[in-house]
């Protein structure tokens, strides 16, 4: 009754609230992508996607055709996977940076499961340097960090994001006043690039926080008691972006690489590079 094309196209859209985000990361033009959306409408008899100006949101309807579609697609893929005999087995070792596990990574890898049952997903989570260098002793097979934009050579692109600061919005800083930092216990990117920054450009700082985890980070900001240097597209609705606001230095931007063991199972990890980079990275509901 629905047409896999025009269910993988509304995934899309429900995912990046946008139909031209959409056309960009399916590959295909904003018409295209509107003609999926309005087909698959048509199919269901229920409108499934409101529109205005500023936003794509999804209606009730919309809400429960992805979970529909997200079975679908699942069972197309598990039912290819079966009669075409190529149904993969063995052990993927997949590390993801700490700040991911809020993305739609979890649900990526759920999906991942029901596809490939017969392979064993073991998942180590840490900082992107920390498994940069478990890759490289061979104790991972793929990973999903954060780099410096276009710091590396090796690696598959998922998307790019600039790092900001952030605070809770009643949050307080006199000019004057050491900036009080939330970090991530040593070695972390978003830690080097906050204190680079300061010291660049001249601003006192001191550690009101030093945790291992994102959880950590985000109790911390959400308590008030300092900014955080974090991925703008990542940060969740009740905080804010405050590097206008005090005056804080630019961060640049961090770019979400996927890296593979050369000397790993070809199909699995290609498998999974797939499927992170058909969703994409965005913040999780």
């Amino acid at each position: 009754m629905y047409d896999p094309t025009l269910l993988r196209t509304f995934l899309v859209v429900a995912e990046t609230h946008s139909f031209t985000h959409a056309a960009t990361r399916l590959g295909i033009s904003q018409p295209t992508v509107s003609q999926h959306v309005s087909k698959l409408e048509k199919a269901a008899g229920r409108m499934l996607v409101a529109r205005d100006t500023r936003e794509v949101a999804l209606t009730d309807n919309g809400d429960a055709m992805a979970g529909f579609a997200r079975t679908i697609l699942a069972a197309h893929a598990s039912a290819e996977s079966y009669f075409s005999g190529s149904a993969m087995a063995g052990r993927l070792r997949f590390g993801a940076a700490d700040d991911l596990a809020i993305t739609q990574l979890p649900r990526i890898l759920r999906h991942f499961r029901q596809l490939y049952p017969q392979i064993n997903l073991e998942l180590t989570v840490n900082q992107s340097m920390p498994l940069r260098r478990r890759l490289a002793s061979g104790h991972l097979d793929l990973i999903f960090v954060k780099q410096n934009a276009g710091e590396y050579e090796d690696g598959t692109r998922v998307a790019g994001d600039p790092m900001v600061w952030m605070a809770q919005e009643r949050m307080r800083l006199e000019p004057d006043q050491p900036v009080p930092l939330i970090t991530y216990q040593a070695p972390s990117l978003s830690r080097q690039m906050a204190i680079d920054a300061l010291e660049a450009a001249g601003r006192t700082w001191r550690i009101t926080c030093n945790t291992r985890d994102v959880n950590g980070i985000l109790a911390a900001v959400r308590a008030g008691i300092g900014i955080a240097v974090f991925p703008y597209s990542l940060i969740p609705n009740d905080l804010v972006k405050v590097s206008v606001r005090f005056g804080l230095p630019d961060l640049g931007d961090v770019d979400y690489v996927l890296v593979a063991n050369p000397s790993a199972a070809r199909e699995p990890v290609e498998a999974l590079t797939s499927a992170i980079l058909s969703r994409g990275v965005s913040r999780a509901e």
